[in-house]
């Protein structure tokens, strides 16, 4: 733990001697009485059971007494500081009243818990969650040690929690890349820090594996409603800090940013950085980074990866998030130093900057083997006309796969930002069978005349009810026709691919076997095309140029027969 090992013992040595000397005084004088009076001997110590787990139980209450041994509702203690001294063993639990208010903060260090097949718990018990109040501190921390389990508590700060502490924090910063395996935390709400939760890994690559944080709640905090993190990224010998984390169904809203932090980004709902098998579904971000700094080089985003392979964002809602400067305030983004992730069945809509972004401002190759897919993003780019739908830009991202999307942009006032946005330099990057319409122009912007071998586009729909309209470097085409003859672009061989016509999108609701978007607000629903059938021949067959599609659309039908455009491969009248 992070309190001496000496203090502890001094407490425990303590209890033990007084225990010790009632039981030789009340032994003394009933010895004494049973010749006077026939005084029988006193009933002998009965140990507590264990729990069904084969640990501990320790409880909390405010009616409770520190004096008292805490192992059971009637005889619980009173405040943290007294939980905060025992060294909990695999399998303890640690239980909290629920409805009641604990003042303090709560450590589990090295030497305590450890075990995966044995978490210790904290939990609440009774009705209601418990809350644990930080003042200038964590609410809870887990220092170099693993096994554990959170459940079901509200953590939250105060004033100067909210600037400079994290509300949950598990910290491994021991040598060489140890991770430590099985974290859970789930029915938490975490608010008033300057990060409601954090995983941290070490210099040296240490962190955390087998993560699940599930069905929680992380909101009104400064920096981001949850973050991982670990050491700078090496694009010659790669090193991730966590393994194998799961974000289901975590609400980050309201997450406002610091307007005087113009070194670094914040305000974002869920960020992960230099994780290594991480998913993040059935997630909702909202409201955040209203605050951020106006001076920052680089925002936030709702949710968003960096430094991290092989993610998942999947199923996930993004909506109404901001920035405080000239950049990023997206929905979803794939950072630097990202590779061989996927972003599908996502729906963004209403914020500042990109629905769907893919960047990266590293001199390396890191950036490299994504997927953009089965996404729906409506009337993002509210703020900055720089951005657009689905965008892709930076110094070196390569072999990127956007398919099966759609997008539709309407303009903000004198904001119109484009369906699809490229900007150098990009590399091995394909464009295929996605829906972007627009109400104006442009519905293409790509700073670069890209050769066909750098970014090639086939297969989509591009619409505007004021003709088609793309720019393509220094030069503007309001012809389908044209920009194949000038660029190449949209066809596959001899047969010329894309259309310009209608696709008649209509709103239509998300079926229950479709993807489970709970907890979305004021969602706008899946966008589906009326035109199916009219788009179908411009669409190419993914599968005959090496791609899998992926075995469903963006509400959960399966793919079969010949492909459609756009994420929704059904729609009335198709």
């Amino acid at each position: 733990m992070l309190r001496q090992r000496n203090e502890r013992t001094q407490v425990t040595d303590s209890v033990r001697r007084d225990d010790r000397s009632r039981a030789r005084a009340v032994a003394g004088l009933c010895a004494a009485a049973v010749l006077l009076a026939g005084c029988g001997m006193p009933t002998p110590h009965v140990p507590l059971r264990e729990n069904a787990r084969g640990g501990r139980d320790f409880y909390l209450s405010p009616r409770g007494d520190d004096s008292d041994d805490g192992r059971t509702p009637q005889s619980a203690w009173r405040t943290l500081r007294r939980a905060d001294t025992v060294r909990f063993k695999p399998a303890d639990r640690l239980r909290l009243q629920g409805g009641a208010r604990f003042e303090g903060t709560l450590s589990i260090g090295q030497g305590d818990a450890g075990d995966p097949r044995k978490p210790v718990v904290i939990e609440s018990y009774g009705k209601g969650r418990a809350v644990v109040l930080a003042s200038g501190t964590r609410g809870i921390e887990v220092h170099n040690t693993s096994g554990v389990t959170l459940r079901d508590l509200v953590v939250a700060g105060d004033a100067e929690a909210y600037r400079t502490q994290d509300g949950i924090a598990f910290v491994n910063d021991l040598p060489g890349d140890r991770k430590l395996p099985y974290v859970r935390v789930s029915g938490v709400e975490v608010k008033g820090f300057r990060n409601g939760l954090r995983l941290h890994g070490g210099p040296e690559a240490s962190g955390f594996r087998d993560v699940l944080i599930s069905d929680s709640t992380l909101h009104t905090n400064q920096d981001a409603g949850l973050v991982a993190d670990g050491p700078a990224f090496d694009a010659a010998a790669p090193a991730y800090a966590h393994e194998d984390l799961t974000v289901s169904g975590v609400t980050a809203y309201d997450n406002v940013g610091d307007p005087q932090a113009a070194d670094h980004n914040t305000g974002s709902g869920i960020v992960l950085g230099s994780v290594r098998r991480g998913r993040v579904e059935r997630s909702v971000a909202h409201g955040n980074g209203e605050l951020s700094s106006p001076g920052a080089l680089e925002g936030p985003e709702g949710i968003w990866t960096y430094d991290s392979t092989r993610m998942t964002f999947q199923k996930n809602v993004s909506y109404g998030n901001h920035t405080g400067s000239r950049v990023d305030g997206g929905g979803f983004g794939l950072d630097n130093n990202v590779s061989h992730s996927v972003m599908q069945y996502n729906l963004a809509y209403g914020n500042d900057g990109a629905g769907f972004l893919v960047y990266s401002a590293a001199p390396n190759t890191a950036q490299t083997g994504n997927t953009v897919r089965y996404n729906i993003s409506h009337d993002d780019g509210r703020k900055l006309q720089e951005y657009g739908g689905i965008v892709a830009l930076g110094s070196r991202v390569t072999n990127l796969a956007i398919y099966h999307n759609t997008v539709l942009m309407t303009a903000n006032g004198l904001v119109r930002a484009p369906a699809l946005r490229l900007q150098p330099s990009l590399g091995s990057v394909t464009v295929r069978n996605n829906v972007f319409v627009t109400d104006g122009p442009p519905v293409v912007a790509s700073r670069s005349a890209f050769l066909s071998s750098d970014v090639l586009l086939q297969g989509n729909d591009y619409y505007s009810p004021q003709g088609l309209n793309v720019q393509w470097g220094d030069r503007w085409f309001d012809d389908l026709a044209a920009w194949r003859r000038a660029t190449g672009q949209e066809t596959l061989g001899p047969r010329a691919t894309g259309t310009d016509a209608d696709p008649c999108l209509t709103r239509i609701p998300l079926p229950a076997a479709g993807p489970d978007l709970h907890g979305t607000g004021p969602t706008r629903g899946a966008l589906a095309s009326q035109c199916a059938a009219t788009l179908t021949g411009g669409a190419v067959n993914l599968r005959s140029l090496g791609v899998n599609p992926g075995p469903v659309d963006y509400l959960g039908a399966p793919l079969t027969g010949s492909p459609g455009v756009g994420a929704v491969q059904w729609g009335p009248g198709a």
